[in-house]
């Protein structure tokens, strides 16, 4: 990959496609259903506008921050994504090592090839990211993993409850477990560089990649899925199991998927020291709001934890909208799994690059110097909706304050 050519994630988007199976980057770039909830999510940005600040002294600004006790470089962290190895062999190590090098977090999905030991002694500090069953006899083994491999933030999803409709997926012949399916082979032998690279060599290397990190266990190969159904016992999942792990967890705990106010409050009561606000990236419930349009009525609602956001970030100016409105950090997903694909742990790296340099670039153009000096004052909301044949409707107002109730 020549990064001169590739100067936004919409480049690295496009060198992804052109790299990978129609199917998997199917599976990357796809959301459920009508794609209603991915779509949201980037409309979200759109509707806010920046109130600029000319005349003030930018000519040193800084995006570091603090989050759980670490200093970061930028406000943006890698969110977790299952079978990132079909996108480059060992791209769980690959975007780990990314983030690291880069100075910001990353989050290992449950759903990974590599054993989250092998993970964090590549990249420690890597966060993990659980999708837990109500079963005491399988969380509380796992947990004890995460201690001895040294964890020190557990993120659980909470809105798989099962799994969602992806029809371009199924189109495409695509799914998880992974089915040799013609559809699929023949997409494979079109990107001969992929096969060479990332599927011959994942099997030369280590043959067929196992899910590692749902359980304290090793699970089954992908083509037949952890043992068991890794996704039964989810849908009984509640507050009172959160609490549960609470008490047993010792570091940080998050919750992610929460779209309510009243669920930001209650990961409050509970004792969590974060949450995701989240849809997913729009691959769960079609028709889900937009993370970014409750995040400040999220922010507002549980004063006390670190808020985060993903879904739909794709520039810099949406990350510092983002922070206007309350969150501490933004992670992407999509975007650093289009540069594993591209360019492999580089063309990560270069995904976190090009949303550095934009915020640096943003900050100076808006007249903020640092990034923990945004807030609501410097935004407005714009809503102007299409109506037909051009007819469009406008009301511009302040963004709300984060201190309303």
């Amino acid at each position: 990959m020549r990064t001169e050519r590739v100067l936004s994630i919409d480049d690295l988007a496009e060198a992804a496609r052109r790299r990978l199976p129609p199917s998997i980057h199917g599976y990357v770039s796809g959301g459920s259903e009508d794609h209603v909830s991915l779509e949201a999510n980037r409309a979200a940005f759109r509707r806010w506008r920046f109130l600029t600040r000319p005349l003030v002294d930018v000519s040193k600004r800084s995006q570091a921050i603090d989050l759980f006790g670490a200093a970061y470089a930028s406000p943006v962290g890698i969110a977790p994504m299952g079978v990132s190895g079909l996108c480059c062999f060992d791209g769980d190590v690959a975007l780990a090592r990314a983030a690291a090098k880069a100075g910001v977090p990353s989050v290992l999905s449950a759903a990974s090839t590599v054993p989250l030991e092998l993970v964090m002694r590549e990249a420690p500090g890597t966060w993990y990211q659980a999708y837990l069953p109500a079963q005491h006899a399988v969380i509380d083994p796992l947990l004890e993993r995460l201690k001895a491999a040294g964890v020190g933030v557990l993120v659980i999803t909470v809105d798989v409850q099962i799994a969602s409709v992806r029809e371009n997926e199924l189109r495409n012949g695509f799914s998880i477990p992974l089915r040799f399916t013609p559809r699929l082979m023949a997409g494979g032998l079109m990107r001969p560089r992929w096969m060479v690279e990332t599927f011959a060599r994942t099997l030369w290397k280590q043959g067929i990649p196992r899910f590692e990190n749902f359980t304290a266990t090793r699970g089954g190969r992908i083509i037949t899925a952890a043992k068991g159904d890794h996704r039964a016992g989810r849908a009984a999942m509640t507050w009172d199991e959160l609490a549960r792990i609470r008490e047993r967890w010792p570091g940080r705990l998050l919750v992610k998927g929460l779209l309510r106010p009243e669920d930001a409050r209650a990961a409050q009561r509970i004792g969590a020291d974060g949450i995701f606000v989240s849809n997913h990236g729009g691959r769960q419930l079609d028709g889900a709001v937009a993370p970014l349009d409750v995040l400040p009525a999220m922010v507002a609602a549980a004063p006390q934890l670190t808020v985060l956001l993903d879904g739909g970030v794709r520039r810099g100016t949406d990350v510092l909208k983002a922070l206007a409105l309350g969150a501490r950090a933004v992670f992407v997903g999509r975007p650093a799994m289009y540069g594993l694909a591209a360019g492999g742990e580089a063309g990560a790296t270069h995904a976190l690059a090009l949303l550095r340099r934009e915020i640096d670039t943003d900050l100076a153009l808006l007249g903020c110097a640092d990034v923990r000096q945004l807030g609501p004052d410097w935004l407005v909301r714009d809503d102007r909706l299409p109506l037909q044949d051009g007819e469009r409707t406008a009301f511009i107002h302040p963004a709300p304050s984060l201190k309303a109730s």
